[in-house]
């Protein structure tokens, strides 16, 4: 299935939190917090001004970016997690 974000929402597959802390502490599944940095997978045309005209979008398809922890939509596409999130809740575009 191919999901298509409308408008200034983007499609994020969230990426995999650590479990082992940097002590070797194994962290179970019950203690973990959803990790809130994932990459763009899918993004909407852009929004519509005031004006009328679209504004393109900051983010692109493949960008590593960081997004406030209650964020979004959890959706399931072919059994996987992915979160539909505003351009506007991401915080911040991960460089390496």
């Amino acid at each position: 299935m191919k999901v298509t974000p409308l408008h200034d929402r983007v499609l994020v597959k969230r990426l995999e939190e650590t479990t082992k802390t940097a002590g070797g502490i194994i962290i179970p599944d019950t203690a973990k917090e959803k990790p809130s940095e994932g990459i763009v997978e899918a993004i909407g045309n852009g929004f519509r001004a005031e004006d009328g005209k679209i504004v393109p979008m900051s983010v692109k398809v493949g960008d590593k970016v960081l997004f406030g922890k209650w964020s979004g939509t959890e959706i399931k596409i072919n059994g996987e997690e992915r979160l539909i999130i505003k351009e506007a809740d991401i915080l911040a575009i991960v460089e390496n």
